[in-house]
């Protein structure tokens, strides 16, 4: 009767210590194997980011050209914003002040924002509006009199964004 109690009270102790290191290396090999697929998730959100805004820009491009081919006005009104216009498509440069007038081209009809993407515009004639987030970017170049607004592929370089 004495030794059933005995081993009655040592197996309501806990757990043993080759138990808890069993399970303290089953676990450190998970993490090994796990570790690796989410240690990037920073990059793969900027880039896609980066698609989001692109995409912005391509609707933003193609609702003001129609906007313009509706209504022939140069600049146009969207949501209450004038988008100054360069061949029927939105100019470069987000925002250009001229006699007084501020003047707003696809960075404000996309309504992408200086805070969150690199804008930096460069070129002349036409004007080529570069988007950055973190080593990706892409870019939107200005028509010319003989080709519509292009809009670049998001180029990812091979260390990632």
């Amino acid at each position: 009767m004495k030794a059933m109690t005995a081993i009655a009270a040592r197996k309501e102790k806990g757990f043993t210590l080759i138990e808890l290191v069993m399970v303290i290396v089953i676990l450190g090999i998970l993490a090994a194997f796990a570790l690796p697929r989410f240690a990037d998730l920073g990059g793969e959100a900027r880039q896609a980011s980066l698609e989001g805004a692109r995409g912005s820009i391509k609707s933003a491009s193609a609702i003001a050209h129609s906007a313009f081919l509706a209504n022939g006005n140069n600049p146009v009104s969207l949501e209450g914003t004038d988008i100054t216009l360069v061949n029927g498509y939105p100019q470069a440069d987000g925002s250009v002040v001229t006699a007084s007038v501020t003047t707003n081209g696809i960075a404000a009809a996309a309504q992408l924002d200086a805070n969150d993407f690199g804008l930096t515009v460069s070129g002349a004639t036409p004007n080529v509006l570069t988007v950055t987030n973190g080593a990706c970017s892409f870019t939107y170049t200005e028509a010319t009199a003989s080709a519509a607004s292009q809009i670049s592929a998001i180029t990812v370089p091979s260390t990632g964004c």
